[in-house]
């Protein structure tokens, strides 16, 4: 019978579920010996007659039967199991598809498992592309080969260093002493030139690049997505395992 990957994905998790839960709980019940025992108890006096003492017949059914636990329960669970993950991996050994960005294709027939591992780490890649320093915005950058980086034009500001100063603020006369100030005055003594290097990214770089990353996310989504609405061929192999486990 024709089906499509997609739809064996979406009933695998159901299945893992209810296999679990059916495993468990007969797991808990063979634990429980008592469950599987019955037994019938008849009381036979050695002699007959009015006064003999007489006790009830006892009897206990029982309750659990190990081979239908095994033969159906658990068989059955891990028959469907067995099944619906034999049917996804075949399938995806034949699911393939294009990755195609921008009408171009980049990878030819790539396989269900592999688009789904490249989906994770490309958003692993876009996150760190998206912390990669940039080159800050307040400055003009050049490339410089010889330095193999960036670099910015020459900036030159003063040194200046204080000197103090004397103000006379009256001159001296006969009768009083010339007043005076102390003061500090920066005197230029030099100019610095000044060039700032970075290996930063250009921030346009790291658009185009992030852009990129993302066109080839969708791209990569697309082709997972087509690869799993191809049809395949359901598999049946859990019959088969437990007829050569119950096999006499």
């Amino acid at each position: 019978m024709k089906t499509k990957l997609c739809q064996i994905l979406a009933v695998e998790k159901s299945v893992k579920s209810k296999t679990r839960d059916v495993l468990t709980k007969t797991y808990h019940i063979f634990q429980k010996p008592d469950l599987f025992a019955g037994m019938s108890r008849k009381y036979r006096a050695k002699e007959d007659g009015v006064n003999v003492e007489t006790f009830p017949e006892e009897y206990k059914k029982i309750q659990k039967d190990a081979s239908v636990l095994l033969k159906q329960d658990i068989s059955k669970a891990l028959s469907d199991l067995f099944d619906v993950v034999a049917t996804k991996d075949v399938a995806n050994c034949d699911a393939k598809a294009d990755v195609v960005v921008g009408g171009q294709t980049l990878l030819p027939q790539v396989p269900v498992t592999f688009l789904l591992f490249l989906e994770k780490e490309l958003v692993n890649l876009h996150t760190e592309v998206s912390k990669v320093p940039t080159l800050p915005a307040t400055e003009n950058w050049k490339w410089d080969s010889n330095q193999n980086c960036y670099v910015t034009s020459p900036t030159e500001t003063y040194k200046t260093k204080k000197t103090l100063k004397t103000l006379v603020k009256y001159a001296a006369t006969e009768q009083h002493p010339a007043q005076t100030e102390t003061y500090s005055e920066d005197v230029v003594t030099g100019t610095w030139s000044k060039i700032e290097f970075s290996s930063a990214l250009p921030a346009e770089d790291q658009k185009n690049l992030l852009n990129k990353i993302e066109d080839l996310q969708r791209a990569v989504k697309f082709a997972r997505e087509e690869a799993n609405s191809r049809e395949i061929t359901q598999v049946k192999v859990g019959e088969k395992v437990f007829a050569y486990l119950f096999a006499k």
